[in-house]
């Protein structure tokens, strides 16, 4: 029975089974994750995080299941979602501006044949200061560090004006200062009632981030407060022999329940 007092899921997943040459990595996962949350996802190498969210967003087909966005199909509600990719995946040498990769952000709000405007470019413009980057708007995407591309990628993703965002590990390969304004800038999407839900590698980091964790290894672990899954326990089921030593991280969060 869902209790009366929790946030309403905005993302509801039910029975998803995904395969990779008729090979399956992810089983049957069920959750519903809550409305004006940051949630992290975690697991070992190959336990199927990012497949998740490519299945999630029907960027890669699914064998089973179903996904809805705030009661609806996907298809239905595209435009309250968004989402972060790996950097990785992204041909970084394509001959475009950083205020141009922003625009792009902008163009599931326009019709077919319309091109982004004053507004548009207004909009760019703020979502690149929200994001420590305005004085590059005119740069080469290409001559760009690693954490000034994830800004750009956040800025774009901010552009959208989802509701909804997936991130696929935004934080790995960045410096200090931009994973401290990574975090920031989350945690601000959260005030103004978004939801976010990142794919994240760092144990360490986890607990301070995140309002909930999904714990994933091809299967689905656990879901809920950190407080309550973060914990030795559901830690070993998810990674089993390769976490050979307890996090700092987990014994703390330990710790505050005690």
């Amino acid at each position: 029975m869902t209790d009366p007092n929790s946030p309403p899921a905005c993302v509801e997943i039910h029975d998803l089974t995904v395969s990779y040459d008729k090979k399956p990595v992810l089983w049957n996962i069920d959750v519903s994750f809550p409305e004006g949350e940051l949630i992290g996802v975690i697991g070992p190498n190959g336990a199927g995080k990012s497949t998740l969210i490519k299945a999630v967003l029907g960027l890669i087909p699914a064998d089973s299941g179903w996904v809805r966005v705030y009661g609806e199909p996907l298809a239905r509600q595209r435009r309250l979602v968004g989402y972060v990719p790996q950097r990785e995946s992204v041909d970084w040498d394509f001959p475009v501006t950083v205020r141009d990769v922003v625009l792009m952000g902008t163009y599931g709000r326009l019709g077919l044949l319309q091109r982004p405007g004053k507004i548009e470019r207004d909009l760019a413009d703020r979502c690149l200061a929200d994001v420590g980057m305005a004085d590059y708007r005119d740069r080469q995407i290409s001559n760009l560090s690693g954490g000034q591309r994830q800004r750009v990628f956040l800025a774009r993703a901010l552009a959208q004006q989802s509701k909804v965002y997936f991130m696929d590990e935004p934080f790995v390969g960045v410096d200090a200062a931009t994973e401290s304004a990574i975090i920031a800038l989350l945690r601000t999407m959260k005030r103004e009632g978004r939801t976010v839900i990142v794919v994240h590698h760092d144990l360490q980091t986890a607990p301070d981030y995140f309002d909930s964790i999904l714990m994933l290894n091809m299967r689905l672990v656990a879901f809920g407060p950190t407080a309550t899954v973060f914990i030795p326990e559901l830690l070993q089921k998810t990674y089993g022999g390769r976490l050979t030593i307890l996090t700092e991280a987990a014994e703390r969060v330990a710790g505050t329940r005690r």
